[in-house]
């Protein structure tokens, strides 16, 4: 039921069963199958990101616009995401999460229908918003759903194989954008999508067993929920207009957005079913990792998106050319995932995601300065294999710092941050880019990603252990 008073909240009945429900045939689907399934929704969200990316430029020619401007096609989209990654992950705790993933890859597919079909850039925009609402339910079910069928340290080598099935969306995904916009339009690269959900919803309904919590609360927080996402989009929409606005105007916006974050933490505190149970910030290792994935994920966003312009608006290429260079990233990405998984299993996270910014760190220099266009790549799939393993490892990592019934909030919680702050990074990059000369520009900001994330790897590793 819905209760209305000082707050409003979402009430569920309790649903039968213990930690996991039969499959619907009686039993559950082989492990294997699971993971498939699960790596097939990964994939769908994965190909989009690389996919639309290098539709830019196209998109912002055909609907009168700048590919800047245009940014709110990506970081709405990502806002959209981090926003409903907590509600999506603890509503599949509570309802099902199979049936609630399943729910997500419809909203996804008719989120793709509309956008394809959008005459004006703020259609385009809210229908992208809705799709990111999908894809923000999907994403830490999917993860969740693996962590529950593979139990112990079984799980980080699983999430690292869903990361790798799921990764030849990062080798398809700039072909598929550049190849269908250059031969097709902008618009199929949405399009596609359609079909690819409805396989991927038989293939949810078939081989993902049932799981919930039975522990968690029914209830649903939508004051905290309402807060938070207001925080978040006031900080980006300062960051985007930080050059249209009087910088104080721009500053007392991004400032109302830190005190609505605030806001949303003592909200937490005191609420009777918080969107966050606080106590897993309790952990100061579960903290530090998360914060060195948020370091990775904002360097390999802000990496593709510059790139993208870089290589179709200052270099010159075709969108199709341009998707086989960002291709070399994404193909590095993608070989990153299983080596990830299987790595951290002998190596401590902090240490590893560490060395891998720095390598990431260390591709982007040069791709910062252009150059000839072999040293160019090559260094850009560097900068992609050492900035996936450290988004990766932090995935992996804290969901194996949890219980597996609590699999859906902590990934809804790190990929929630992960996801805001990359929304955040992608608006200030296009604002910054637009400042003065193009490729000036863009060099600014791959300088800056690189330098960075290098220091602020280093110095988040050096922070002290739980004790």
């Amino acid at each position: 039921m819905i209760r209305f008073g000082v707050s409003f909240r979402l009430r569920f009945p309790r649903l039968p069963g213990r930690g996991v429900a039969s499959a619907g045939n009686g039993g559950r689907p082989p492990r294997g199958l699971t993971l498939v399934a699960a790596a097939a929704c990964i994939f769908i969200v994965q190909l989009d990101f690389y996919a639309l990316s290098l539709a830019l430029p196209s998109m912002a020619a055909e609907l009168g616009t700048t590919t800047t401007d245009l940014h709110w096609v990506v970081s709405g989209y990502i806002l959209a995401q981090a926003a409903f990654l907590i509600p999506g992950g603890k509503l599949g705790d509570i309802l099902g999460r199979r049936r609630i993933l399943v729910a997500g890859l419809a909203i996804f597919g008719m989120g793709s229908l509309g956008a394809g079909l959008g005459s004006d850039p703020p259609i385009v925009i809210a229908f992208r918003v809705v799709q990111g609402m999908g894809s923000g339910i999907v994403y830490p079910l999917a993860f969740a759903v693996i962590t529950e069928a593979f139990p112990g340290k079984r799980a980080k080598r699983a999430i690292g194989n869903a990361y790798g099935i799921g990764a030849v969306a990062l080798a398809l995904g700039p072909l598929l954008g550049g190849g269908f916009t250059e031969l097709v339009s902008w618009r199929s690269v949405l399009l596609v999508n359609v079909p690819l959900c409805l396989v991927a919803i038989v293939a949810a309904i078939v081989w993902l067993p049932e799981s919930r919590d039975p522990t968690v609360s029914r209830r649903i927080d939508l004051v905290g929920l309402v807060v938070v996402v207001l925080g978040i989009v006031a900080i980006t929409v300062a960051a985007d207009r930080m050059n249209a606005w009087r910088p104080v105007v721009a500053t007392a916006v991004a400032v109302g957005g830190l005190v609505l974050l605030a806001a949303f933490v003592l909200r937490e505190r005191v609420a009777e079913s918080p969107l966050i149970r606080l106590d897993l910030f309790h952990d100061t290792t579960f903290v530090v990792v998360t914060l060195m994935g948020l370091v990775a994920n904002i360097a390999l966003v802000v990496t593709i998106f510059a790139t993208t312009i870089h290589l179709q608006q200052v270099r010159g290429y075709s969108p199709f050319v341009a998707g086989l260079a960002v291709c070399i990233a994404s193909i590095s990405g993608g070989i990153a995932s299983p080596f990830a998984g299987r790595l951290s299993q002998r190596v401590a996270v902090r240490r590893l995601i560490a060395a891998a910014i720095l390598v990431g760190a260390l591709g982007l220099l040069v791709v910062a300065f252009g150059g000839a266009i072999w040293p160019y790549l090559i260094s850009l799939a560097v900068a992609g294999f050492g900035y996936r393993i450290g988004f990766t490892v932090t995935t992996l990592g804290t969901q194996a710092m949890v219980p597996a019934e609590r699999a859906g909030e902590a990934s809804g919680v790190t990929l929630s941050i992960l996801f805001a702050g990359s929304g955040i990074a992608v608006a200030a990059a296009g604002t910054m880019i637009e400042q003065g000369d193009l490729a000036a520009g863009i060099m600014r900001v791959l300088l800056g990603t690189a330098a960075g994330s290098a220091v602020a790897a280093v110095l988040l590793a050096r922070l002290p252990r739980s004790t």
